[in-house]
């Protein structure tokens, strides 16, 4: 089987074990049903996900001229509290800013690698907690704005870590935590705005990763340095393809390269 387009994340769907598609533009593929096949991936050209031209991918999958200039690349967008559509206050856009800034967002603690609080809008739970990697998360607030969410999230940060260790994560070289208890211990530290959305009652997700070998030392392919690359696809988790030759390939983070795919 052949596929060839642009890098984008991988979309998935909550399940056990969770299942994820590559999306092209006249093609999908159900990313599962590689596992134990031979994957060879060949990189043929830039095309920025924005302009869609063949020039360096600087972040995101943006271009460096676009990152600087769309609104989907703002700083807020890493950094949710410097939000300030709820101030009608612009940004880049501000029109844009408002429809993604002023929707119900959640302030969560995710095991991935170690306990870390992090910001998504609703609408991406779960998936913001699969593309991390996460085997296991909870909701701690629910709050009408992004910027609200943010400011929490640094309150939280000074109490808990707000990374991931990509490492340890794909090692799965991880212990099971009392997420509820650790919840209930950080309610104290979110900002008297928030508190009224702390959410009392709910229970621990628990993700389930297609993953048949997980790699004991880590390398990571870079298709800059290295564009054309084989291996037995031995598992998916987060948003990276994990190889039987301890290989691992961050999908998100070479989103706006074109490749070729070939499966035997």
């Amino acid at each position: 089987m052949q596929y060839e387009g642009v890098l984008q994340k991988m979309q998935t769907e909550f399940g056990s074990p969770i299942q994820y598609y590559m999306i092209f533009e006249n093609d999908f593929l159900n990313v599962n049903q590689v596992l134990n096949k031979t994957v060879t991936i060949n990189f043929i050209k830039y095309q920025c996900l924005n302009c869609g031209q063949d020039n360096p991918i600087y972040r995101q999958g943006f271009c460096r001229k676009c990152f600087f200039e769309i609104p989907s690349a703002g700083d807020w967008i890493m950094r949710p509290e410097l939000s300030t559509a709820h101030l009608d206050k612009e940004d880049r856009d501000l029109a844009y800013e408002k429809k993604v800034q002023l929707q119900p967002h959640v302030v969560y603690l995710a095991n991935s690698s170690t306990i870390k609080v992090g910001v998504t809008r609703k609408s991406q739970v779960p998936t913001r907690w699969i593309d991390q990697g996460a085997h296991e998360a909870i909701e701690i607030v629910e709050v009408p704005n992004r910027y609200l969410a943010g400011i929490t999230e640094v309150a939280l940060k000074d109490h808990v870590g707000d990374k991931t260790n990509w490492r340890t994560m794909l090692k799965n070289e991880i212990e099971d935590k009392d997420l509820i208890e650790w919840r209930n211990k950080l309610k104290q530290y979110i900002p008297e705005e928030a508190l009224p959305y702390f959410i009392e009652s709910n229970k621990e997700t628990h993700l389930e990763f297609p993953v048949l070998q997980y790699p004991k030392k880590v390398k990571s392919l870079n298709l800059d340095k290295t564009p054309s690359f084989t291996g037995v696809l031995s598992g998916i988790k987060g948003q990276y393809l994990l190889f039987s030759d301890d290989t691992v390939f961050n999908v998100r983070g070479s989103e706006g390269y074109y490749v070729s795919l070939g499966i035997n």
